[in-house]
């Protein structure tokens, strides 16, 4: 692997490689412009998360195949609300007669023909707000609910004291289009905006700071044509996807941008030539630097092996990316930093015969340090770590997808009235289906609605309706508290395990089955639960192996995944303890510590592979003590600012409109930061000084 990606890096570096390489990125990156769709015409606001085999999903669809005339399309409630007393009913009553007939609402509650005793149920107490459940039309988009909300709102301004709110899936989908829509545009510029700020800051050197950007700007091209490809040919993306995905490019090109023109730095303190420089450079970066993004796609790839929708939908883009991303670090950005050559670090330009390290710099003094001390160094860090892991069982996770997003969300505005002014059991009522081989009487039915609501929690049930002559029944199962609240989905979880002594109670035989909101979080607890131990099992395994084969040692790849597994612990349990301390927010997404892990695990690995692949290099012709002290000194700089600049990327995150992309974007900020300043620059050269220091470490003979 390391011949053929010499012989790579060692074309690319002559004067005609380089042009040539310059020359068919640019052709690739044009061509792909003009004939590929952009990845954002198969964007969509949310995945499916669930796969068909989990428990509500079936439900769901055995209550489509009994009742399906009610339940095709998109669902939504409109909540109108009105600032000027009591509703009007025969405002009220126009109003919505003539937002039935608004494009694309398939079904809606006729409510002027309700009984009134049948309308209490969708009236708050004070008289004020209303509910109404409806349908859109399967076959519309988000773009065109849209469209039907906003003649909906029109409706309702013509009305005096008139306000109206849609949530719902339906409303959902709506704000979210018009969130991330704008929430791209910033996420992008605020992205290279603090990258080109960081590093001409760092570096003082304005082409330092373009051309790492220029590179970036080809892949981000290309990448996203590749998956307007694959959304041709049946791939969707969620917005989520892309705005993790643009920042992992950015970060992750402007990351092995630095590790290449550091070492071509220091080569062109020792060559004349820019070429031969470039050339000595990549011999010992190029193999590093796509082993690091090698380590990031494959745990990209990992994420293939997740049951849920979200974790699914990340592998192809991100894996795509990353292939992009390491095509390039080897390819296009030697060829760049080589087109300008000495140029590119003016004006602080390197001459042959210049010290490559500094004996005074701050990473040459925490080498010595380190050496020096190495029980003191590593019992001090390990002691902090731990402390900020333990911070972890206080970790409290967050079930209510709705909260996440921005309190002036009109489809959560909408949603918290509705907990305000009804039953907050009526947000979402669960559906339990009786399916048997025999019909139920009347009295069985009635049996098995007050078993029913017997059971903890449980503030209601009605019977809704009956199929296949009384062999299926549907209810309608009402909890006393907030249905995505813990407490509830615990008690849910224990109706469904005991559904035998339901049935055996209420004398009927048969089967239950579970649908609705609080089953699917239960489902989605389970399946997210198992997603972890899966991709965090494989992720490790696999890294730990790719780092057998980069450094050909066994033991090394145990200093460099325990190091980075202590990290990841420490940086969720400190992101937790500063996001409730700065930020106020006690709970977070199920979805975010997996997230984390993927991205710090295999975006940290990165620092440790460029600092022991530097050690393996100086332990060469050096002791251990020297070879750790200098890589040390010789790595520190470079990985210091690239840390800063990967947390400063990541942290853009928090800029977008969802909690959990905020929270997601300050723990990997935060565990970045710990990466770059403790474990690659104290705990893993410390640990390698006290376990390696009386024996000759073995390396790669050239």
């Amino acid at each position: 692997m390391k011949s053929l990606l010499n012989k790579l890096t060692d074309l690319v570096s002559t004067k005609k490689g380089m042009w040539v390489t310059l020359l068919l990125w640019l052709i690739a990156t044009m061509l792909l412009a003009m004939f590929a769709p952009n990845a954002k015409e198969y964007e969509v606001s949310t995945v499916e998360f669930l796969s068909d085999d989990a428990s509500s999903v079936i439900a769901q669809e055995k209550v489509d195949k009994y009742f399906s005339e009610n339940d095709d399309g998109t669902p939504a409630i409109l909540v109108i609300d009105s600032n000027d007393g009591e509703l009007e009913a025969s405002d009220l009553e126009e109003a919505l007669n003539r937002i039935s007939d608004v494009a694309g609402v398939d079904q809606i509650i006729p409510f002027a023909e309700l009984p009134p005793q049948a309308q209490v149920d969708f009236i708050s107490e004070d008289k004020r707000t209303v509910m109404i459940p409806l349908i859109f039309d399967p076959s519309f988009e988000s773009k065109e609910l849209r469209e039907s909300k906003e003649s909906m709102e029109e409706i309702a301004a013509e009305y005096d004291g008139f306000e109206l709110y849609m949530t719902g899936p339906a409303g959902i989908a709506v704000d979210s289009l018009d969130l991330f829509s704008r929430a791209d545009l910033v996420l992008l510029f605020s992205t290279i905006g603090i990258i080109l700020i960081l590093l001409i800051v760092i570096y003082r050197s304005p082409l330092l700071a373009l051309i790492p950007l220029l590179a970036a700007a080809f892949v981000y091209e290309m990448a996203n044509q590749l998956l307007g490809l694959m959304g041709m040919a049946g791939f969707t993306i969620s917005n989520q996807t892309l705005s993790i995905g643009s920042i992992l490019l950015f970060a992750s090109v402007t990351d092995y941008s630095l590790f290449v023109f550091s070492r071509f730095r220091e080569e062109l303190k020792k060559h004349e030539n820019k070429f031969e420089a470039m050339k000595a450079a990549m011999r010992e970066t190029g193999m590093p630097v796509f082993f690091s993004g090698g380590t990031v796609l494959v745990a990209m790839l990992v994420l293939f092996f997740a049951k849920s929708g979200d974790y699914q939908n990340f592998a192809p883009a991100f894996a795509t990316i990353m292939a992009v991303v390491m095509l390039a670090s080897v390819t296009f950005t030697p060829a760049l930093f080589t087109l300008f050559g000495r140029r590119s670090f003016w004006p602080e330009i390197p001459r042959v015969g210049d010290k490559a390290v500094k004996n005074n710099s701050f990473w040459s003094k925490v080498g010595r340090f380190v050496v020096g001390k190495p029980g003191i160094s590593v019992a001090a860090i390990v002691i902090s770590l731990m402390v900020s892991a333990g911070n972890m069982f206080h970790l409290q996770y967050e079930y209510d997808t709705m909260s996440s997003f921005p309190e002036d969300m009109p489809s959560r505005q909408g949603y918290e009235m509705l907990g305000e002014k009804f039953d907050k059991g009526d947000l979402a009522p669960t559906t339990v289906l009786f399916e048997g081989e025999k019909a139920l009487s009347q009295g069985q039915q009635e049996d098995l609605r007050k078993v029913l609501a017997d059971q903890p929690l449980v503030s209601e049930v009605r019977i809704n309706r009956v199929a296949e002559e009384g062999k299926v029944v549907d209810y309608s199962l009402t909890f006393a508290e907030n249905p995505y609240d813990v407490k509830t989905m615990d008690t849910l979880e224990e109706i469904i395990a005991e559904q035998g002594d339901i049935l055996a109670a209420s004398n009927v035989e048969g089967e239950l089955y579970f649908a609705g909101e609080t089953a699917a979080k239960i489902d989605e607890r389970a399946i997210n639960n198992r997603d972890v131990v899966v991709i965090v099992l494989l992720e490790t395994i696999l890294i730990f192996f790719m780092l057998i084969v980069l450094t050909k040692s066994l033991k090394m790849p145990i200093y460099m995944m325990g190091t980075i597994l202590v990290s990841f612990l420490a940086a969720l349990g400190l992101g937790i303890f500063l996001t409730d301390l700065f930020f106020d927010i006690h709970t977070i997404s199920p979805r975010v510590p997996l997230y984390a892990f993927v991205f710090l695990v295999a975006l940290g690995i990165d620092y440790n592979i460029m600092l022991v692949s530097r050690f393996q290099e100086e332990s060469r012709t050096r002791t251990v003590k020297e070879a750790a002290e200098n890589a040390v000194a010789s790595t520190g700089g470079v990985i210091s600012s690239a840390g800063i600049i990967l947390a400063a990327t990541f942290a853009v995150l928090m800029t977008q409109p969802v909690q959990l992309l905020f929270v997601f974007g300050f723990i990997v900020a935060v565990g970045i930061i710990l990466d770059t300043f403790l474990i690659r620059g104290v705990l893993l050269p410390g640990l390698i000084v006290l376990l390696e220091r009386n024996k000759k470490v073995e390396v790669e003979q050239e």
